[in-house]
C-alpha cells in the first residue's frame, strides 16, 4: 500500500512503468516505481475542480484528467520531471449543452448547467480527439485534442456532444478506433422500449420487481437496466449527436467498461446486479441482440475492472461502496476462458483497502496491477504474476 492524499479515483501507468498517475481530491498525485511492489508518491499537481477519471494518449506524452465541464491536460515529461507548470491547458464543453431537445427535467435539473460532472475520459487511437462522460448531463463531451495541442485551448475545441442514458461513466475505445462503448446505468425509456427494432438490443429488459429492487442494493422498484452504447468514433468525431449505432441492455447500473481479446471482447462491470458481462464486439456491431457471450456473478458493487496476463484474465474490483450487511470489498480474478465456456470463473479473491475504484494495468511484465483504494486514501500495487 502507497498512502495518497484524499480519495483516489482514476490511476494510469505512463509508459515504461517507472511512472504512474494517481487522481486525487486535490489534483493528480505524481508516483514513482522503485525496488519495491507499490510506486511511492512524489508529488502532488494541483487542479482545481473535482478530478475523477484519467488517461493517457497512445504516444504516451500528454495524461488526460476528467474535470469539471471536460478534461485537463497534462504534459507527462513536465510532471514525471517536476518542471514548472505541467497543465497544458483546459478542455470545457459549451455553455449551452443540455439533455436534450426541451428543458432539462427530473434529477438533471438539479445540476447547474449540467455540464460540471466529468467522470471519465478516453482517447482516440491517433490521439487526436477525446473523450468525456458528463454524469449529470446525460452526454459525452466530443473534443479536438489535435487543434487544443497546436492551436491553443479555447471553445474552438469543442466539437459536440453524444447523447446517451442517464448517469453515463464509463468509456473505452476499440484498439482499431472504430468504435467507442460507453455505460450509462439507467437506459432512456425511449431506448427500453425500442428492444427488437434495429440498431437497439435489449435482452432481459424488464424493470425491477419490487422483490428484485429489494435484493439490490440502490436501485428502486420500477428501475431499468442500464446500457452500454455503441458509438462510431469517426462520426463522433464530425457529428457526436448521431454518432450512437446500437444499445444493448448490460445489466442494472453498469459504471465500467473496457476491450479485451485485441479488441473482439467487450467487458462490462453492472454495479448493482453484481456481474460482469461480456460481450462479442463483432456482434455489438453487427446484431446487438446475440452480442452477450457471458454473465459473470461477482462480488458486492463491482466497478473498475481491467485485463491482465495477455488478456486470459479480467481483474474486478468489489467496491462495497454502500456497505451492504455482510459484504466485503476486494478484487475478483475472473478466468476469460471459463467465462466464455460458462464454467465457473472466479478464480479467488484479493484483499483490499475500502472502495476499491479504479484499477491500471502494467504496462511491463514485471509492474504492478495498482488500484485505488478510494476510501481509504491509498493506492494498492498487487503482483500480477502471483494472481491465481
Amino acid at each position: 500500500m502507497a498512502g495518497v492524499p484524499a480519495e483516489p479515483f482514476g490511476v494510469v501507468w505512463a509508459p515504461g512503468g517507472r511512472w504512474a498517475f494517481a487522481v486525487v481530491a486535490a489534483g493528480v498525485e505524481v508516483l514513482r516505481a522503485g525496488r519495491r511492489l507499490a510506486p511511492a508518491a512524489v508529488r502532488t499537481i494541483r487542479l482545481p475542480g473535482s478530478p475523477a477519471g484519467a488517461a493517457i494518449t497512445p504516444d504516451g506524452r500528454y495524461l488526460l484528467v476528467a474535470d469539471g465541464s471536460g478534461a485537463v491536460v497534462l504534459s507527462v515529461a513536465r510532471a514525471e520531471q517536476d518542471a514548472s507548470d505541467p497543465v497544458l491547458g483546459t478542455l470545457r464543453a459549451a455553455p449551452g449543452l443540455s439533455s436534450g431537445g426541451g428543458a432539462p427535467t427530473g434529477r438533471t435539473a438539479q445540476a447547474v448547467a449540467l455540464l460540471d460532472s466529468a467522470i471519465e475520459v478516453a482517447v482516440s487511437p491517433d490521439g487526436g480527439y477525446a473523450f468525456v462522460t458528463l454524469e449529470y448531463a446525460d452526454r459525452a463531451a466530443v473534443f479536438n485534442l489535435g487543434r487544443a495541442l497546436s492551436r491553443g485551448f479555447g471553445a474552438a475545441d469543442y466539437v459536440g456532444a453524444i447523447p446517451l442514458g442517464q448517469a453515463p461513466t464509463g468509456l473505452a475505445v476499440a484498439p482499431d478506433g472504430r468504435w467507442l462503448y460507453a455505460t450509462s446505468e439507467i437506459a432512456t425509456p425511449a431506448a427500453a422500449a425500442g428492444a427488437g427494432a434495429a440498431g437497439s438490443a435489449a435482452p432481459g429488459s424488464s424493470a425491477l420487481s419490487a422483490g428484485e429492487a429489494a435484493a439490490c442494493p440502490q436501485t428502486s422498484p420500477g428501475e431499468l437496466p442500464g446500457s452500454v452504447s455503441v458509438i462510431s468514433l469517426g462520426r463522433a468525431e464530425t457529428d457526436p449527436a448521431g454518432a450512437v449505432t446500437a444499445t444493448v441492455d448490460a445489466g442494472f447500473q453498469p459504471v465500467r467498461v473496457i476491450t479485451a481479446g485485441a479488441g473482439t471482447q467487450v467487458w462490462v462491470t453492472a454495479r448493482a446486479s453484481d456481474d460482469l458481462l461480456c460481450f462479442s464486439a463483432a456482434e455489438l456491431a453487427a446484431d446487438p441482440a446475440r452480442a452477450l457471450l457471458a454473465v459473470v456473478r461477482v462480488g458486492e458493487a463491482p466497478v473498475g475492472l481491467t485485463a491482465v496476463r495477455g488478456g486470459s484474465l479480467i481483474v474486478v474490483a468489489d467496491s462495497d461502496r454502500f456497505a451492504v450487511h455482510g459484504a466485503t470489498a476486494g478484487l475478483d480474478v475472473v478466468s476469460v476462458a471459463a467465462a466464455l465456456a460458462g464454467r465457473s470463473a472466479v478464480l479467488g479473491r484479493v484483499p483490499t483497502g475500502s472502495f476499491p475504484r479504479e484499477l491500471a494495468a502494467p504496462p511491463t511484465a514485471d509492474g504492478a496491477l495498482l488500484v485505488t483504494d478510494n476510501a481509504s486514501n491509498q493506492i494498492q500495487a498487487v503482483s500480477v504474476a502471483s494472481l491465481p
